[in-house]
């Protein structure tokens, strides 16, 4: 009895090893098909982009650096603390300090991965110059470059993200002024594309279209003045604010309709309606302890849920801008295409000889936007979304972890506003001050 206990004991003692190194082995073997299936994965997703899907690509390069910019202001904090190039104050900063780093650092990264390719994509006109394939191809290296640059600035000492992020402020007015043109230019075509059907019903549309902006501008200034300015308290910056907008949008109306102006009332109805929002947007991102600001009725609090659709809208129109501008055709964009049929042959090709010609040809079509012009947008687009996510880096403290919250995002908001009202305006009388230039 005791020999075969001491038999069963020694074989357990030989088999338990075994399947313990058994388990171990399986399980590397898991891991190592799941590694394997995700590189395969993403070289797959990464060779799948082609040239219509680029712009896509870089939209999801660049939203992928807002989320990460995001998590790491919730968790970096901690981390950057122990980090002596970083943290290397006698007096530890606030944490907010640390959390409006780890934003500026990723948007550096972000910001110099997109200006060295507006630098290397400047002169491209045709889809000869190898650069065309770099602009659409190589992800795999683009990815793993943008990931390294970001590394990289966590790295790089406190004085040059001090630096950038002065410069960003300058940045983002840029990129908030190229937003305003790109709208200009889009509600004078749209007008000009119903307009030029010359046929009653769009003419109707365009009365429709008009009168529901109109509708909507005013019943949203009264929802303003129910808002943020309430009855009992002080609120005359909310007042004054409410009122200018108000005013430019009577004025849009009477400059539009004046006999020597003679311009259309849809532009004027919906950037009425864009310069309302503008208000809206400004009015809202006053901070949530001022009595003026009757949206978030004082409370602190603040739900993720509330946090993920400031970001999400927050990406949607930043990516939006971005690719409205760099594909724009009428900001630095090249030549457009010459025309078709031009230099066709006379007698047909044989099959070989027609592809190689159709190759040529697709090779020598230039390009339909400007890249060097397209990335730039995005490095804007790096520093305004930088500024959004810290509170244009100034009213982190007061504002909590809130997404373009603060004093500085309400100014920004509403100069914006007045901005594209002075705009508008230049664009309705410049060809009346200036008859001998063309606008």
């Amino acid at each position: 009895m005791v020999m075969v206990q001491l038999r069963n004991s020694t074989r357990f003692d030989i088999l338990f090893p075994l399947i313990h190194i058994k388990k171990m082995w399986a399980a590397s073997c898991l891991a190592s098909c799941c590694a394997a299936c995700a590189c395969d994965a993403c070289r797959t997703v990464v060779s799948g982009i082609s040239r219509q899907s680029a712009r896509i690509a870089y939209c999801g390069l660049f939203s992928l650096s807002l989320i990460v910019s995001w998590i790491l202001r919730e968790v970096a904090a901690p981390l950057m603390e122990k980090i002596p190039w970083i943290n290397h104050f006698h007096k530890t900063p606030d944490r907010e300090w640390f959390e409006t780093d780890a934003v500026l650092r990723v948007s550096l990264g972000n910001f110099l991965f997109f200006t060295i390719l507006a630098i290397f994509m400047i002169g491209v006109k045709n889809q000869k110059d190898p650069r065309d394939n770099m602009h659409h191809g190589g992800w795999m290296m683009k990815v793993i470059c943008w990931c390294i640059l970001v590394i990289l600035m966590f790295f790089i000492p406190n004085e040059i993200i001090s630096f950038y992020e002065a410069s960003s402020k300058f940045g983002s007015g840029l990129f908030l002024l190229v937003q305003v043109v790109l709208l200009l230019d889009f509600v004078h075509g749209w007008n000009d594309k119903w307009v030029g059907y010359d046929e009653q019903f769009w003419y109707m549309a365009l009365l429709v279209v008009s009168l529901v902006c109109y509708v909507a501008t005013f019943s949203f200034s009264g929802l303003l003045f129910y808002l943020f300015v309430p009855s009992g308290q002080d609120c005359g910056l909310n007042t004054f604010f409410i009122v200018m907008t108000l005013i430019t949008v009577v004025l849009f109306a009477i400059v539009t309709l004046h006999p020597s102006v003679g311009g259309s009332i849809l532009p004027a109805s919906v950037i009425s309606l864009y310069c309302m929002y503008l208000c809206y947007s400004g009015l809202a991102s006053e901070p949530r302890d001022y009595e003026c600001n009757g949206l978030h009725k004082h409370s602190k609090a603040v739900s993720s849920g509330t946090l993920t659709v400031g970001l999400l809208t927050t990406v949607l129109s930043v990516v939006y801008s971005a690719v409205r501008a760099g594909s724009s055709t009428t900001l630095l964009s090249p030549p457009s295409s010459p025309r078709a049929g031009a230099g066709r042959p006379l007698l047909p090709l044989d099959k070989a000889a027609a592809e190689q010609e159709h190759n040529e040809k697709e090779k020598s079509k230039p390009v339909t936007y400007s890249y060097s012009f397209f990335h730039l947008i995005f490095s804007l687009a790096s520093m305004y979304s930088a500024m959004l996510l810290t509170g244009w880096s100034t009213s982190v403290g007061e504002s909590g972890k809130l997404v373009d919250v603060g004093w500085p995002s309400v100014w920004v908001r509403i100069v914006t506003g007045w901005a594209t009202a002075a705009l508008f305006l230049w664009s309705l009388v410049a060809s009346i001050i200036f008859p001998d230039r063309e606008f």
